[in-house]
């Protein structure tokens, strides 16, 4: 009886193996999920440039705006002071599988009301074979005895280049404008540092914590110094985020682990794409490499220290590192490694991270200059080592704000009830002398 119980189990077993193999063939083959968009910034309000300066809306400090552009021309009208120096950037969302190439193009760029454009301008970026996002910022300097430094209406100009045979539809583009306060009277440097330490970086070796990047410069996963985990798929970026103080350098590289192979053999010419921005969302540098589902890497050059006087440099490594803040990561797959690999199967990442240096003694600012969006505070430094994104950081920040008030207020709740206990063993004290 045993026997013939097993054999019937047996057979039950291998008849539900035989129900089950279609749909576990069916999960094998199932396309992989679409790749996550770009996730907008909170609150960002929806604007539309125009062909000309005529009727252009104006664009306001540290308010997010979005709008879309096709190839041409976007204008936006600014209201800018005497003192600071602003930064307006764009960034560029193309769909996914949108068809671009070297000849693409993203330029950004402030001009005066008489249609000269202000000096050190325009900010560009362009593509490779993938459409990825893209920034670059457009800026308004200060400097003695400069063009571009009075009070009063500037216009900014986006322009999008795309080549015949590239997607010619609108995409969105994220706008920002950040101003950054001017040093006090006496204090601004006025030429460039002649010499940076800019050694090849030694990264960390230790075992990765799994981090997941973002999808943007919105919700971009903060890192510090150390190794981080993470996958990839071919045709995604990932974004991450580092502050770095003044007199601080980034050292950085990044790793891609074999893949899952389709193909004998295949490659692609930028299969692992590094790019590294600064806190105005321009980038600074990057570098690429091919990859061929085997073992690569990718090690950016060491970023000059954090200097206010960077900005007077003629490179656009050190000028790029020119304020403390926020600096940004994205790290691209390669649309064309899913020739050969694995679409649903994720390449293991692997980033190396070391911040070295400072943090030294800040400009003297005439204002704040966290307030204005830049700088390192505290909550930056715990958002980094806690490995959070911009929402995430925010929520903790809020949460703790509101235990130190809970705290501050336990703190005078039980110094009153010591000051009232303290007067009646005072009074009771006073009654037995009498």
């Amino acid at each position: 009886m045993a026997r013939v119980r097993k054999t019937v189990l047996v057979g039950a077993a291998a008849l539900g193996l035989a129900v089950g193999l279609p749909g576990a063939v069916q999960a094998a083959t199932a396309p992989p999920q679409p790749l996550p968009a770009y996730q907008g910034a909170p609150g960002a309000k929806k604007i539309e440039g125009k062909a000309t300066s005529a009727d252009a809306p104006l664009v306001a400090a540290g308010q997010v705006y979005t709008d879309t552009v096709a190839p041409g021309e976007r204008v936006y009208r600014l209201n800018l002071d005497d003192a600071s120096s602003v930064y307006f950037s764009a960034v560029l969302q193309p769909p996914r599988g949108a068809k671009v190439g070297y000849g693409d193009r993203l330029e950004v760029a402030i001009m005066t009301k008489e249609g000269a454009r202000c000096p050190n301008n325009p900010g560009q970026a362009g593509f490779g074979y993938d459409p990825v996002p893209l920034g670059a910022a457009a800026v308004r300097r200060l400097e003695e005895d400069a063009e571009c430094q009075g009070a009063g209406v500037y216009f900014a100009k986006v322009t999008r280049t795309a080549a015949k045979d590239s997607d010619r539809s609108a995409w969105p583009v994220e706008l920002l404008l950040q101003r950054e306060p001017g040093l006090a009277t006496g204090s601004a440097p006025a030429t460039a540092p002649s010499v940076w330490p800019s050694a090849s970086p030694t990264l960390p070796g230790t075992e990765p914590v799994a981090r997941t990047g973002g999808t943007g410069f919105n919700d971009a996963r903060a890192l510090d110094s150390g190794v981080w985990r993470d996958d990839l798929r071919p045709g995604q970026t990932r974004f991450y985020r580092v502050p770095l103080d003044w007199g601080q350098q980034l050292g950085l590289s990044a790793e891609l682990a074999d893949a899952r192979m389709t193909k004998s053999y295949g490659s692609a010419s930028n299969g692992l794409s590094v790019s590294l921005y600064s806190p105005y969302r321009s980038l600074v540098t990057d570098k690429d490499i091919s990859y061929s589902g085997k073992q690569a890497g990718v090690t950016l050059p060491k970023t000059a220290p954090v200097a206010y006087e960077n900005r007077f440099s003629d490179t656009g490594e050190a000028g790029g590192a020119r304020v403390a803040g926020w600096y940004y990561i994205a790290v691209t797959l390669g649309g064309k490694v899913a020739e050969f690999t694995e679409d649903a199967s994720p390449v293991p990442l692997t980033l190396r991270m070391d911040v070295t240096g400072g943090p030294a003694k800040a400009p003297a600012y005439k204002e704040s200059l966290t307030a204005a969006g830049f700088g390192v505070g505290a909550d930056d430094r715990a958002a980094a080592k806690d490995g959070l994104t911009v929402p995430e950081a925010t929520e903790a920040a809020g949460n703790r704000s509101v235990m130190r008030v809970v705290a501050g207020a336990g703190f005078a709740a039980g110094t009153a009830l010591l000051l009232v206990l303290g007067g009646w063993i005072l009074l009771a004290r006073r009654g037995r002398s009498a």
